[in-house]
């Protein structure tokens, strides 16, 4: 039985790594905003006394989060975990047998690579619509009177469309004039560094699922020629040789 290639296990596990960075990321933003609704957001914008922002719009898009976290997760789950188990079980000497463990083994090794293509293209999709998303809604800014009147009246920032990234960046506007003893700009920042590294992230992880559904079909082809070029037995050959030789002795 021949063995898996040393390159597809490479990208598997660095498409392993890619991916759980990814799905950190995206629960580390999701969690932060989370906390940042249940606050307000102190600001020197009406000095001396200050007054306070919505901390969370009224339109605040999740859908490229979804869709980046359900690429990645996939990617995960069944291509790099799924795929160490799938080699294992294609490794095994009774891979062939009509045994349920020998069926069980073609199936999943099957089932894996029949897989490889779908999750690639969801991984494109969702690399295409994050940056699609997020760069449409760059650049935009807050209206200070209109976020005033809304912590004023114990609501979200009712204008536009946000993304993640582009109301964290908004935020952190030197316009704004956020209290930085009183919120954590440092926190802020950090977040929307994590934030944007979950969007560029995604391009890697492209790569280099492409890189190993290559691989894994390659290999998967190299492994079916492998196992059926016929091989004498070593200990058959070896007597073989052995009784030729004792018979130019005789």
């Amino acid at each position: 039985m021949s063995r898996s290639s040393l390159p597809l296990k490479i990208a598997l596990a660095i498409v392993l790594i890619l991916s759980a960075l990814e799905l950190a990321f995206i629960s580390t933003t999701v969690g932060y905003l989370a906390r940042l609704g249940n606050t307000r957001l102190a600001s020197n914008l009406d000095p001396p006394n200050g007054t306070t922002l919505p901390s969370l719009p009224t339109n605040l898009s999740v859908n490229q989060g979804h869709t980046a976290n359900g690429a990645a997760g996939t990617a995960l789950v069944i291509i790099s975990l799924g795929g160490i188990v799938a080699l294992l079980l294609r490794s095994r000497s009774g891979y062939y047998k009509s045994s349920f463990g020998g069926l069980f083994s073609r199936c999943f090794y099957r089932l894996w690579l029949a897989l490889q293509i779908p999750a690639w293209l969801l991984t494109l999709g969702a690399l295409a619509y994050v940056f699609a998303y997020t760069n449409a809604h760059a650049g935009q800014s807050i209206d200070p009177t209109v976020a005033q009147s809304s912590a004023v009246a114990n609501s979200t920032y009712p204008l536009l469309e946000w993304s993640p990234q582009g109301w964290l960046a908004a935020l952190l506007d030197p316009a704004l004039k956020l209290n930085g003893e009183v919120v954590d700009l440092a926190a802020m920042r950090r977040t929307l560094h994590i934030a944007r590294g979950w969007q560029y992230n995604l391009i890697p992880l492209f790569i280099f699922q492409l890189v190993e559904t290559v691989l894994a079909l390659l290999d998967a082809r190299r492994r079916r020629r492998a196992d059926a070029t016929p091989r004498a037995p070593l200990a058959e050959e070896k007597g073989f040789v052995g009784g030729q030789g004792m018979a130019h002795a005789i």
